[in-house]
């Protein structure tokens, strides 16, 4: 598409095309799950110390629910900044082999590709595909969009509203995160394509629970995932 002065990728004449539009509108089952999430992010942050400014922030630039919430468990438990900020890592690992499947529907430069690439995220990712190996970048840009104000926003209210909350564990907000850790494992077996790399996993984990410090035992259980990964894109 046309980028002379008043036509965007996303925008003509000044209007969002009908793709960015349709991808707002597919968006917005996911953003709504994404905003409950985050809510219970921005709750759960203060209870384990984290400024809420801090949580804001991570959100605003990690943008990632499993990774943020994996950083949170790591820190939680008593775990180094070092470790979470791995395991976080770790988890937004997928995100390359995502993107590199992206790469060519995107028009541009490498610079502009990767600008363009950071609007990746696994529900748009998914929306955006057309089936036969291309993606609409219009639909992606605006299922993301819609997905990152209402995560951010999420966290705002979470952050504001967790004082007059008290105790999250009495909500049972503490439950949330095993449960979405849970949905996640339960989605891939199902697919039949990471049994394994979750056995290796939880046995990684059991290994060094008892020996290791707060935060290690994820930290190393994700790289089964990365290998995983790394199989499969093989």
């Amino acid at each position: 598409m046309s980028t002379e002065a008043g036509v965007g990728p996303d925008r003509v004449d000044g209007r969002m095309t009908p793709g960015f539009r349709a991808g707002v509108r597919a968006g917005v089952p996911f953003a709504l799950a994404g905003a409950l999430l985050s809510a219970s992010f921005g709750v759960l942050a203060g209870d384990v110390g984290m400024p809420g400014w801090a949580a804001i922030l991570m959100s605003a630039i990690v943008f990632a629910g499993s990774a943020q919430i994996a950083a949170l468990t790591i820190i939680g438990a008593g775990g180094g900044l070092g470790s979470a900020i791995g395991a976080a890592a770790l988890m937004n690992s997928r995100f390359l082999p995502m993107g590199i499947a992206v790469g060519p529907s995107l028009p541009g430069g490498p610079a502009a590709r990767a600008v363009q690439g950071q609007t990746v995220v696994d529900a748009s990712w998914a929306i955006a595909a057309d089936g036969e190996g291309g993606f609409d970048r219009h639909l992606m840009f605006g299922s993301t969009a819609i997905q990152y104000v209402a995560w951010v926003t999420g966290t705002v209210a979470g952050v504001i509203g967790g004082s007059a909350l008290g105790d999250p564990k009495t909500l049972g907000l503490d439950a949330i995160y095993p449960a979405f850790f849970l949905a996640l494992m339960i989605g891939e077996i199902r697919s039949g394509h990471a049994l394994g790399v979750a056995a290796a996993g939880a046995l990684i984990a059991l290994a060094l629970i008892p020996i290791a410090p707060a935060g290690v035992p994820v930290l190393v259980a994700s790289l089964a995932s990365l290998l995983g990964l790394i199989r499969r894109a093989a």
